[in-house]
């Protein structure tokens, strides 16, 4: 889609509500309610963090989201496909927080982006965190800079593929005791998206099919 049409569009978000959780629990782990009622203490408890949905024109205005493949690492999202974002830092607000590492991690000027919408937050059982998405735009195709500590890859994701239903699929993941189940996914540039990035990503493409 042309991205100067895709803002004249988008633009029409901030008046519309929120699909929410019955939109995330499209894309949600089978298994996710039994974890949430298992963890409704510790969930009191739980970390704040934000990330940043950015949609983009590339070269030739065409319009793109922006996804990162996570580094290798001894933790819960290794190797996970998310969106820029992470943990809240003192003094700062979420929308904050999403905009300043969107700038760490693949080097959007924080000053050039415009914040559209606050979505419906997720909860991750695992990392008990509390996550805050944003949806924003930057009306120029900008000049990605990856964070290499923590991003293995950027994954530039055309809208018109994010869109099609036929890149819904399922993957075979492991829960407790080697049980594995298949969760619903989405196949994106040679990688299958799922848990709770597939979850916000579920309740922002309802938005959007509502507009485009």
């Amino acid at each position: 889609m042309n991205f100067d049409a895709f803002i004249k569009s988008i633009v029409k978000i901030k008046k519309l509500p929120l699909p929410a959780e019955a939109s995330q629990y499209k894309m949600s782990p089978p298994y996710r309610e039994k974890l949430i009622a298992k963890q409704k203490e510790k969930m009191k408890n739980a970390k704040q963090s934000a990330v940043l949905v950015l949609f983009y024109p590339n070269e030739v205005k065409e319009t793109y989201l922006i996804l990162i493949l996570r580094k290798t690492y001894k933790g819960v999202h290794s190797a996970q496909v998310g969106f820029p974002g992470g943990k809240l830092e003192a003094g700062e607000t979420l929308e904050e927080a999403a905009l300043r590492e969107a700038y760490e991690e693949v080097g959007v000027d924080m000053e050039k982006v415009k914040v559209l919408k606050e979505m419906t937050q997720v909860y991750i059982p695992p990392s008990n965190f509390f996550v805050q998405p944003y949806v924003g735009i930057v009306e120029e195709s900008p000049v990605f800079v990856k964070q290499d500590e923590e991003v293995e890859e950027l994954l530039e994701v055309k809208l018109s593929d994010f869109l099609d239903e036929g890149n819904v699929t399922t993957k075979t993941v492991s829960t407790a005791y080697d049980i594995e189940v298949e969760v619903p996914a989405y196949r994106l540039k040679g990688h299958l998206v799922w848990g709770a990035t597939a979850m916000m990503l579920s309740e922002v493409k309802d938005l959007l099919k509502t507009i485009l």
